[in-house]
């Protein structure tokens, strides 16, 4: 995308500002009003930036501010001011405009701020929650992996985040809701204020009005002081409601009068407190069915659903998981200061195989535990103890090393299997003996397989 809105009524500097703008190799586009610019905004027409005088006849530069904000959040708006103006422009710089631009326009000034803002255009359609230098410079939390469905979410999150819209993330436990919600924060113009997290499902009902609103000193008994809650805590900042389908259905219509009004009271307060604050939420649960149960409110679910992404399982983007492994290896080896702690491809190959039903949460913490138990510098099957399941086997087709020959494809898979069902069988029974009949072998036998496979 190279092209430039200019909007502007005088025709000789709306030549000049084309043919400067054309001369820098941006392609022009130019509305003389600002009802026309409007328009095609609103008709969905994709600029580099914008380029728009503040007094317009028709629609002025603020509307049309307000129109390319709506349109395309991440496009940038440069406003041209005459002197005596600048008030107008610092507004229009508080309502989410770029830069703006003194006439009479020096032009090679223009040339900069319209570099600039290629720059930051071709910024925001990078990936920037799957870049680490990226996770760095915005202080992002990190994302791993660049499976389709992962980066499909990653484009929407960075989509809606420069906006105040209230995003719903869905998906199994486990997945990383939080992270994402972080990443929003992050990725939003409040990211230097508060990031305010509540776990729902983690409060008592009868406690969770107290933690979202506060109290006034007196209102119950123990209540010796006043307490704020966590909007007023996130002020100017985000609130990110876990677990929202957790929420007791009386605290629900008191959620929705934030969401509706943006104000509340404390528990035994009189006071409306302004509530400025953008709203997370997440959910491993079916909302729609919810509301068919008449366990959440649909007026709620309506109001939190209004930019709805869904974090996909683990098992759902297997193709991330080495990227996963190696994440969390090089973390826990950093930690326990094991700096040569490493996997082997037979360990690494069952991680792949197995179905994940607690998600990245539920791999992280296998291969803590293994960085932990591991007393040798290769985390070996032996040190994952994975519970063999169908789902796993059904996994590990696509998981198994299919290269050379077929007695050597046949022999690697021999192996792996047999690992898992010696570890499983050993973990599932008192003893050694216990486990030997399980399998249907001798002790013997299991023992020679043992010490073939290193299993200790």
């Amino acid at each position: 995308m190279k092209r430039v809105l200019i909007v502007e009524d005088k025709e000789s500097l709306a030549h000049m500002l084309r043919e400067a703008v054309l001369a820098d190799g941006f392609e022009a586009e130019v509305a003389s009003t600002g009802t026309l610019a409007t328009r095609w905004l609103a008709e969905g027409r994709r600029y580099v930036a914008v380029l728009t005088d503040l007094r317009l006849p028709g629609a002025d530069g603020i509307t049309v501010l307000r129109q390319a904000r709506e349109s395309d959040p991440d496009c940038p708006v440069i406003v041209m001011t005459a002197f005596g103006t600048i008030e107008n422009a610092v507004e229009a710089m508080k309502l989410g405009a770029h830069d703006f631009v003194q006439k009479p326009v020096d032009l090679d000034h223009l040339s900069i701020v319209l570099r600039r803002c290629r720059e930051h255009r071709e910024l925001r359609h990078e990936n920037l929650l799957l870049k680490e230098e990226f996770q760095k410079q915005y202080r992002l939390p990190a994302i791993v992996g660049d499976s389709p469905r992962i980066v499909e979410v990653s484009h929407a999150i960075q989509r809606v985040a420069p906006t105040d819209s209230t995003v719903l993330l869905q998906g199994e436990s486990g997945t990383g809701k939080e992270l994402f919600a972080r990443a929003i924060h992050q990725l939003s113009p409040r990211r230097d204020r508060p990031f305010v997290a509540l776990n729902c499902a983690a409060i008592p009902a009868t406690l969770i009005e107290n933690e979202l609103f506060g109290h006034e000193k007196g209102s119950f008994t123990g209540a010796s002081a006043r307490q704020l809650g966590k909007f007023e805590l996130a002020d100017t900042g985000t609130i990110f409601l876990d677990e929202i389908g957790e929420l007791d259905i009386a605290v629900q219509s008191k959620v929705l009068r934030v969401l509706q009004e943006r104000r509340f009271e404390r528990i035994g307060g009189n006071v409306s407190i302004e509530a400025d604050v953008r709203i997370i939420c997440a959910t491993n649960r079916n909302l729609e069915e919810a509301v068919k149960r008449g366990t959440f409110r649909d007026d709620l679910y309506f109001r939190v659903n209004v930019f709805p992404v869904t974090i996909p399982p683990l098992r759902a983007r297997r193709e991330d998981i080495d990227a996963l492994i190696d994440f969390f290896l090089q973390r826990f080896a950093r930690e326990l200061a094991r700096p040569g702690l490493r996997i082997s491809d037979e360990a690494r190959t069952l991680l792949r195989a197995y179905d994940w039903p607690g998600n990245i949460r539920e791999l992280q913490n296998y291969i803590e535990r293994a960085a932990i138990l591991c007393d040798h510098d290769t985390i070996e099957p032996r040190d994952l103890a994975l519970p063999t399941t169908t789902a796993a086997a059904d996994g590990l087709r696509e998981a198994l090393d299919l290269t050379g020959t077929l007695d050597d494809a046949t022999g690697r898979a021999t192996r792996i299997i047999e690992r898992m069902k010696i570890v499983d069988a050993l973990a599932r029974t008192p003893s050694r003996n216990a486990a030997a009949e399980l399998l249907g072998i001798s002790p013997r036998a299991l023992t020679s397989k043992m010490k073939e496979l290193d299993i200790e």
